[in-house]
């Protein structure tokens, strides 16, 4: 039984009660005190109403907990149909500048010095790299070395892009 009907029926019932104070009212009022039998309805009265207030709080409080423990989402595996949702991904707009690479991503640990990362115009830091030859750079960049992860994370960017970051930061490093 929902909150909402239990809360009706003890309404009802407290409805009933007081129609069952009138008639025990007349029916004792020949036998006992008639104060005393309207403060044992009001209490009874009294008391239905406090459980009735008391449920319907809890009611609205079940509702609220219901509310918030819902789930956030919901899952949806292969086969069921909502799989077959189409899901747009941007388009790309072309290879990114060595520029912007370096801005969205290199710069992370290229302009601090992090992780021992050559910083972009530091000519000393960068001149026994570069003396390396530029295949080295490229394969240090696109494989990792040291301290610099593959690609210096960058797993959306293609390798024609890391060359030309690797291209810019030796430019703006002589």
């Amino acid at each position: 039984m929902s909150n909402a009907a239990q809360l009706g029926l003890l309404i009802g019932q407290a409805i009933g009660i007081i129609c069952a104070k009138t008639i025990l009212t007349q029916i004792f009022r020949l036998y006992v005190d008639l104060s005393f039998v309207e403060l044992i309805m009001k209490t009874v009265i009294a008391s239905l109403l406090a459980v009735a207030a008391a449920l319907s709080a809890l009611a609205i409080a079940d509702e609220s907990i219901d509310e918030r423990l819902k789930p956030a989402g919901e899952l949806c595996m292969a086969g069921d149909e909502c799989a077959a949702a189409v899901v747009e991904v941007a388009a790309s707009s072309g290879p990114r500048s060595g520029d912007d690479v370096y801005g969205s991503k290199c710069a992370t640990c290229h302009a601090t010095g992090a992780a021992g990362a050559p910083k972009l115009g530091d000519a000393g830091a960068w001149a026994p790299r570069v003396g390396q030859g530029m295949d080295i750079l490229y394969a240090h960049a696109l494989e990792g070395f040291n301290g610099m992860p593959a690609k210096g994370l960058c797993f959306d960017c293609s390798d024609d892009e890391i060359k030309a970051a690797v291209d810019h930061m030796v430019e703006n490093s002589k």
